[in-house]
């Protein structure tokens, strides 16, 4: 069971990071051309936003039946352990901190009443929270 839901995070990663990449894009994108904010746009970031909890809520599933994920702070010198250390502290930690910020810039941009004010929240908020993510992902484990 473990190994299934490792492998629903890992796939539904591609996912995520694919959607948020594209909302990012499409943020910057509106934001520079001065384009009219859509129904089109509007779907991009929300849908990107709900993938993006759904694999939040995933990877916490797997953090917490893991011996990578919480069960590793009792292992002596994990901190030490760099590998060990970005699975069950740094990596959960920072997405959170990604996807609170990715939900941040959803709030603020319906708040707005310019096309380029919702498009420039979008933008800083999505691509912040894309750079988070790109900097803790376990590049080891995805590159073998």
């Amino acid at each position: 069971m473990n190994q299934v839901l490792l492998n629903v995070h890992s796939y539904l990663a591609y996912a995520a990071l694919a959607l948020l990449v594209l909302a990012s894009i499409n943020a910057i994108l509106g934001l520079t051309s001065k384009k009219l904010f859509t129904d089109k746009d509007l779907r991009i970031s929300l849908f990107t936003m709900i993938i993006c909890h759904i694999q939040l809520l995933v990877g916490l599933i797997v953090y917490f039946v893991s011996e990578k994920g919480f069960q590793a702070f009792a292992i002596e010198g994990a901190m030490k352990n760099s590998d060990l250390r970005l699975t069950m502290l740094e990596h959960p930690l920072i997405n959170i901190i990604a996807l609170v910020l990715i939900t941040i810039g959803w709030s603020k941009h319906k708040k707005e009443e310019s096309n380029n004010g919702k498009f420039k929240k979008i933008a800083v908020f999505y691509t912040l929270g894309l750079v988070l993510i790109l900097s803790r992902l376990p590049w080891s484990s995805w590159l073998n």
